[in-house]
């Protein structure tokens, strides 16, 4: 018995060294051929006739429990660990134990739930031996529905170890979905009639404010115990006490833990809220938002079926509110900046929280910018208290960047997304702040990340867009410095033209996004104040950099690297081509417009070619803002080729 209890021991201190050493750790683990002898243990456990006897049972529980939680640690560390577990075809054995839920200690039975869960995401070789068997998903199904917890007011009454299992097969589930047929399971929205009515009573009811305290007061009362003295004698065994404070913390532990895995669940839910339809609504014409880059970039990401408004709009009131009261620190969330956290896993299970609702915000947002409900835009207040309560808590966060302080950067990263998402949802209604002008900028300047970038620059575009706000919009212009810093970088990478690298000017149409960025430059350059300290010199910078952009751009209509048209194999290719007159100058009076002016520059090309507009074949639109825009390009575009073919008649 004693060599037993030396393996397991053993294999309990791989588990804690995966849980709390990461990646590396894990990564040596499989480098140094870890499965190789744990694989012979499953077969063994599959196997009947090697039923231990009832006063074993116990430790080959405990084993189980770190075999299976390493197992999901490796499998999250590369391709080639993931590939080697599913080779050991760990489906079988992970559902025995939850099979057997009612007979087996609740640990292993959840350490089987969270490997399932993760074998499950986006790894089809698992998910299709869940699929596989009508069982698993009946058997996933009765736990995730055992209790309905939107029944419970009372959260801190409930065991939340199996909380904690019901809330990862209804991950598992979420994996696996849509469930297959021909079981009653295929007809139910796992989203819908499972996953949120599970979850989002969990996320409403706890505090973290609370939590916090807490632990706090455990962590005090745990220091104010008597410590039980260490064996004098070599070779006698550790103690396996704990005290109550010490059996609560770990309860909180669980209670936190299960917090952020059904946040994680919910961000893959609201990554997925239906979208709009691409008519333009007839009242879109007196809608006045200028085009930005940031409405185009997330329309385009999300091209799905069209949208049950009532349904999106609901996930505000529903999902936002506790998410919001999610991302507010609390005295635990971060370490202390010259010493270590008073309770270091609560400290990084808060902080995870934190970052998963972010994230969770950050796809709602997302998902609501692309939706024209006007039930949502126009409710300014809402907007203006969803905008306040996040600015809130990053204030509390902070902007320390000590080592250690790594979590109150990834907040402020991910807050960035989700401030942009709420300025395009909420845009020309929020009034900018220069203090929080001022941060966004110092952020755009500080970070090496273009995202961070791209996403600071897109937050300071929405609130230069309040139309009352001059002086705001004043200080939201400061954002050009980083915008004549990218496009000075663009012209000093790409001038040269005989470098390898500038095949990705020409593949990625870039001569044609800077021409259609030259009037928004020349706006951005008249925008800088002489006045104020350096501004002069940035003034003079910008117009230096506007001339090269300009100097940049004609000559390379004409250049033999930028063709206007390529004829190949009897097909004529052509450049992509702008609203503009000859002297490279952007109608005026919006898309109608442009786009005849467009039309009519590729006919000259096309002509040209020995072609004509009523040969097209395939045509690439560029609209910033295809919801508000489409229709109107369209009707000049039909009225173009309906006429040309006419002529050639």
């Amino acid at each position: 018995m004693f060599e037993e209890e030396v393996v397991i021991e053993a294999a309990g201190s791989l588990r804690n060294l995966c849980i709390d050493g990461g990646y590396d750790i894990c990564a040596e683990m499989y480098n140094k051929n870890i499965l190789v002898p744990w694989t012979t243990f499953i077969p063994k456990y599959l196997d009947g006739s090697a039923t231990p006897p009832e006063n074993a049972q116990n430790l080959v529980y405990e084993f189980a429990d770190n075999v299976i939680t390493v197992l999901w640690c490796l499998s999250e560390t590369s391709n080639k660990a993931l590939d080697a577990i599913n080779k050991i075809q760990l489906v079988p054995f992970l559902m025995s134990f939850l099979g057997a839920r009612d007979k087996l200690p609740l640990a292993p039975v959840t350490a089987a739930a969270h490997c399932l869960y993760v074998l499950t995401d986006d790894n089809a070789p698992a998910i299709s031996d869940v699929r596989a068997d009508a069982g698993y998903i009946s058997c996933l199904l009765d736990i995730a529905r055992s209790t309905d917890l939107s029944t419970t007011k009372d959260m801190d009454t409930i065991d939340h170890q199996p909380t904690l299992l019901k809330v990862l097969c209804s991950g598992i589930l979420r994996n696996l979905s849509p469930l297959p047929p021909p079981t009653t399971a295929s007809f139910i929205d796992v989203d819908k009639d499972l996953v949120l009515p599970l979850l989002q009573p969990l996320i409403s009811s706890v505090s973290l404010f609370d939590a916090s305290a807490n632990a706090l007061e455990l962590i005090t009362i745990q220091n104010s115990e008597p410590q039980i003295e260490k064996p004098s004698l070599k070779g006698t065994p550790g103690s396996d006490h704990k005290s109550k404070a010490e059996i609560e913390l770990t309860r909180l532990e669980t209670r936190l833990q299960t917090v952020r895995l059904a946040l994680e669940i919910l961000t893959g839910v609201c990554a997925t809220l239906p979208d709009p339809k691409v008519e333009v609504p007839e009242e879109s014409e007196n809608e006045g938002d200028d085009d930005d880059a940031a409405a185009m970039d997330v329309g385009d990401d999300m091209k799905q079926e069209p949208p049950n408004t009532t349904t999106s709009a609901s996930f505000l009131p529903t999902l936002v509110v506790p998410l919001l009261a999610l991302i507010q620190p609390t005295s635990l969330s971060f370490p202390p900046l010259a010493a270590p956290s008073p309770h270091p896993p609560t400290t990084s299970a808060l902080g995870a929280i934190h970052v998963a609702a972010l994230e969770c915000l950050n796809n709602i947002f997302l998902s609501l910018a692309t939706q024209d409900d006007s039930t949502i835009s126009s409710d300014h207040e809402a907007g203006r208290q969803v905008w306040d309560k996040i600015w809130s808590a990053l204030a509390a966060v902070g902007t320390e960047t000590a080592l250690g302080q790594e979590i109150r950067q990834e907040v402020w990263h991910i807050a960035v997304g989700v401030l942009w998402g709420v300025g395009n949802v909420w845009k020309g209604s929020l009034a900018p702040n220069e203090e929080q002008v001022q941060l966004l900028i110092q952020l755009c300047g500080a970070t090496s990340d273009d995202q961070i970038r791209v996403k600071c620059i897109g937050t300071l575009e929405c609130l230069a867009q309040h139309p009352h706000s001059i002086h705001g919009n004043k200080a939201s212009s400061i954002g050009t410095e980083p915008l004549i810093q990218a496009t000075s970088a663009l012209i000093d990478i790409y001038s040269d033209e005989g470098m390898p690298y500038d095949v990705n000017f020409r593949q990625g149409g870039y001569l044609l996004r800077l021409a259609n960025s030259v009037e928004g430059l020349k706006k951005a350059v008249r925008s800088v104040d002489r006045r104020k300290p350096g501004g002069r010199d940035l003034r003079l910078r910008a117009e230096e950099v506007r001339d090269n952009l300009i100097a940049f751009i004609e000559p390379r209509y004409g250049n033999e690297n930028y063709p206007q048209a390529v004829i190949s194999k009897g097909n004529v290719y052509v450049s992509g081509n702008i609203g503009c007159t000859k002297d490279f100058k952007l109608v005026e009076g919006g898309v109608q417009p442009q786009t005849r002016a467009a039309l009519e520059n590729i006919a000259v090309v096309l002509k040209a070619a020995g072609s004509g507009l009523e040969h097209i074949v395939k045509v690439n639109i560029y609209l910033p803002n295809l919801p508000r825009d489409f229709a109107s390009m369209n009707e000049v575009y039909l009225e173009v080729r309906v006429s040309r073919v006419e002529d050639e008649d």
